[in-house]
């Protein structure tokens, strides 16, 4: 695969640092009116699940995503801006099960138990210097997420419960505080409970906080994308959104439709991201209003080539077949290095890159057989790296304000 170092830098002259542009997928203004339950409110027509998984139904943006790793990048900040970064290092047990289920590419019963258990009751520290503390981790909306690069499909089969769920590209927020299932769960004392803002209300004094806490066991490629809150016009852009739930959760049928909310553009909105993260730290925002969703970063388009190519490869290599595997290096030995990425993903390419030079240069070796193992499985790690993989569940936490004195540390 070829590089281009001089191309690299022409193309980052002209780009903010740290700032990198995708397509994030909001609601069309076609689809949405006013809400006959809640007067002054907007409400989003609720798409069938076809409708979901093509681009037409959405409103696809260009937008300026900033890297929270970049030098010089703004501090999170869980209260103003709606999302933080917390350490899980300190949890041995809660990582040794997170590197578990990172390589097995699924999450069992008891993996979910053993981090509900490991993390219930613990203390984060936030940016601030406040801290939460875990009270209670909800079973329900514990899920895996898998998805490819550059909005490849690697999972396969129906969502069922934890597993096989792809990445939520739609921008969207998880839940609406007094709508299902929280007004039936909580008798409709959710808002007066939970710290939220919505178009219609707001309570900025509880401490008491719904969260998700959401896990990158790896991510180099479809990032999570996180909207700094206070750049979002709620009563202009923040849309109730009925969502099914039928395919992927059991749930009585007066709890069938989950309220969500849907969001609209708008120039003003700022986004973020974080390009090296693991299960060591993860993510907290607020469930209740915080919007979200996952984007392609540039470069995915190579990745995913250098990914079949490397599927192709190995199969060849397997079957010794000589001229496919000739054929499969061949292709990709021109594939231009992308001209603007991150760090991660740039590595991440350049390793795949390698291993189909090696085949390339020992194509009759490996389909006789010699070193063919070892090839294959580096391979496959090489591939499997830039699946992302993820886990995200719903918290209720306690916020303790930095002036309080005795919170344990983490």
């Amino acid at each position: 695969m070829r590089s281009d170092s001089r191309g690299y830098t022409r193309a980052m002259a002209g780009a903010t640092a740290g700032a990198y542009e995708a397509e994030l997928a909001y609601t069309r203004s076609s689809d949405v009116g006013p809400d006959a339950a809640r007067p002054g409110v907007l409400r989003a027509r609720t798409l069938a699940p076809e409708q979901q998984k093509t681009k037409q139904s959405f409103d696809l943006r260009r937008c300026h995503v900033y890297d929270l790793a970049a030098d010089g990048a703004p501090e999170p900040d869980l209260v103003g801006r709606g999302f933080d970064v917390v350490d899980l290092s300190p949890f041995a047990d809660v990582h040794a099960t997170l590197e578990r289920v990172r390589a097995a590419g699924h999450i069992t019963d008891a993996d979910a138990r053993a981090i509900r258990h490991g993390l219930t009751g613990a203390w984060l520290r936030l940016s601030d210097g406040s801290r939460l503390r875990l009270l209670t981790i909800a079973s329900e909306g514990l899920i895996m997420r898998n998805a490819g690069p550059n909005a490849m499909t690697v999972t396969s089969g129906p969502r069922h419960g934890m597993n096989g769920h792809d990445a939520a590209t739609a921008v969207h927020a998880d839940q609406d505080v007094k709508g299902t299932p929280l007004r039936q769960l909580m008798r409709g004392a959710a808002p007066w409970l939970f710290r939220h803002d919505t178009p219609d209300a707001r309570n900025g004094w509880s401490p008491l906080m719904l969260l998700n806490l959401w896990i990158p066991l790896q991510q180099i490629t479809r990032p999570l994308a996180l909207m700094d809150k206070r750049t979002l016009d709620r009563r202009a852009h923040q849309l109730r959104y009925g969502l099914p739930t039928d395919s992927f959760l059991e749930r009585d049928a007066d709890q069938s439709v989950n309220d969500i909310w849907a969001f609209l553009p708008d120039p003003a909105q700022r986004w973020y991201f974080t390009s090296e993260m693991d299960s060591r730290r993860a993510y907290v925002f607020e469930t209740l209003g915080t919007p979200h969703g996952s984007f392609v970063l540039p470069g995915e388009d190579v990745a995913e080539r250098l990914y079949r190519a490397l599927e192709r490869a190995a199969e060849a290599a397997r079957q010794g077949d000589e001229a496919a595997l000739r054929r499969v290096t061949d292709d990709v030995a021109s594939l231009p290095a992308p001209a603007v990425t991150t760090s991660a993903l740039r590595r991440a390419i350049e390793a795949m890159g390698e291993l189909l030079e090696e085949a390339r240069g020992a194509a009759s070796a490996l389909c006789r057989g010699e070193g063919r193992d070892d090839w294959v499985s580096r391979t496959k790690a090489a591939a499997d790296r830039v699946v992302r993989r993820s886990l995200e569940m719903r918290v209720v936490a306690l916020r303790v304000p930095s002036w309080r004195a005795g919170a344990p540390r983490s």
